[in-house]
């Protein structure tokens, strides 16, 4: 492609700025054109991560010159809002001086996912020795009926369905509020409101909200010194990137 990328593809270094530089494909929506993000590649705005799935796009050093060059440049009529706030940020960096890459921060940290245990080894049973030849059966007799097993008292807890799910997250959230939505709760807050769900029932409940719940959001705190053992052993990882935070929209 040519060292100017087209509107559609401007829309993808902007959303990508946005997550301070760098984010997953699947993230990104609309959904990206792969001959979009080859282009941005072969133009050198982007890396592409290919080894990890999902891949992770980067914005260049390029790229993000790039941006800073071209704030106020025209995007599809769709994007007007976006088009003015670039605007108004072209008009505060050149009065305070300060830099793109001042204004939207350091990408968060990426904290390495957890290898997963290996698998314990079965031991190997013994040989099943050799029946003994038969002998002559003995006269039948009634044996004594085996008196049936008490049930147990403890019933595998079966985890809610997706709906009851949302709904018990959004509980929780309230629970952690005061009732109060367009608040910020910490996952560590949350989890310990829904002590009583295994912790793979409430990743489950959180993935789906990630996926098509745009109703709740799930976010980072990108400042490390903000997040003490508790809350990093708390957040959310669907693809070693850490959330610690969800949001209901009011």
């Amino acid at each position: 492609m040519s060292e100017t990328p087209t509107p559609a593809q401007a829309m993808i270094l902007w959303r990508l700025l946005g997550r301070q530089g760098t984010a997953l494909n699947s993230e990104i929506r609309p959904e990206i054109k792969k001959p979009d993000r080859d282009a941005l590649e072969g133009a050198g705005l982007l890396t592409v991560e290919k080894a990890s799935r999902p891949l992770r796009l980067t914005v260049t050093d390029k790229g993000w010159n790039w941006a800073t060059q071209h704030l106020c440049d025209p995007l599809p009529p769709a994007m007007r809002v976006l088009q003015d706030w670039l605007t108004r940020l072209h008009h505060h960096l050149d009065a305070t001086g300060a830099t793109l890459a001042d204004f939207v921060g350091p990408a968060p940290e990426r904290i390495a996912p957890e290898p997963k245990a290996p698998k314990a080894l079965r031991p190997r049973t013994a040989p099943k020795p050799r029946a003994a030849p038969k002998s002559k059966p003995a006269p039948k007799t009634k044996a004594a009926r085996k008196p049936k097993a008490a049930p147990s008292q403890e019933a595998p807890a079966v985890p809610p369905n997706p709906n009851r799910l949302r709904a018990r997250i959004e509980q929780a959230y309230l629970a952690c509020t005061s009732g109060r939505k367009a608040t910020p709760v910490r996952l560590s807050a949350l989890r310990a409101e829904l002590a009583d769900l295994d912790r793979a029932a409430v990743d489950a409940g959180l993935a789906a909200i990630l996926r098509d719940d745009p109703s709740i959001r799930l976010t980072r705190i990108s400042d490390p010194k903000a997040l003490d053992a508790a809350e990093r052993a708390a957040a959310f990882e669907p693809a070693g990137e850490p959330f610690h935070e969800v949001w209901i929209n009011a």
